[in-house]
């Protein structure tokens, strides 16, 4: 009984560790070796837990869209509608990616290029934007030059943009310049009251 919490402690250390050094180094720079000794375990332990590295990654990416979707389901019971949503919750993801590396290394495993089968959170948030542009779209919440699109992109892209620029310098991951972001984007994309 007493090795079951361990097991799972190991395993979350290993993953945080994959996740730090898949954020700093990509997939193709992220050893195991160095994973292990960052989760300071074995390679025996490691290799427990996960038999290779693009089952780590797997492990990575899955956790990392786990607290992405629960950061919005939070922002999600503010009742807001779908624009303000969408603000709220562009403006919580960018700091947790700036603070957390599973998300942070989700993100970027998404985009690695050494990576086949990446792009799991990156298309989530993109599938996420695009519905709630959609509802905003279909409750009159966006104004009727914006095609819904185009909003959808320039939200994805600016997400991406302020997460890039945070992991250089974390004054672009401050709420307030997310705010400032947005209360310059939605005069432009909200219908007019």
């Amino acid at each position: 009984m007493v090795k079951q919490p361990r097991s799972a402690q190991t395993r979350q250390a290993v993953v945080r560790a994959a996740a730090e050094a898949f954020a700093d180094h990509g997939y193709a720079g992220a050893s195991l070796p160095v994973i292990s000794s960052r989760a300071g375990v074995s390679a025996g332990a490691l290799y427990f837990h996960f038999t290779s590295k693009d089952e780590l990654a797997k492990e990575v990416e899955e956790a990392a869209v786990a607290r992405v979707a629960a950061l919005a389901d939070r922002c999600r019971a503010t009742g807001r509608s779908p624009l303000r949503l969408l603000a709220t919750t562009m403006c919580r993801l960018v700091p947790a990616a700036a603070s957390d590396p599973v998300v942070r290394a989700g993100f970027q495993l998404g985009r690695d290029a050494s990576r086949k089968n990446g792009a799991r959170l990156g298309e989530w948030w993109h599938t996420w934007v695009r519905e709630l542009i959609t509802e905003a779209h279909r409750e009159g919440e966006l104004a009727p030059d914006v095609r819904p699109e185009v909003a959808t992109a320039a939200v994805v892209a600016a997400t991406a943009g302020f997460m890039e620029l945070a992991t250089r310098h974390v004054d672009w991951a401050d709420p307030r310049r997310l705010e400032e972001f947005w209360s310059f984007l939605l005069p432009r994309i909200a219908a007019t009251p």
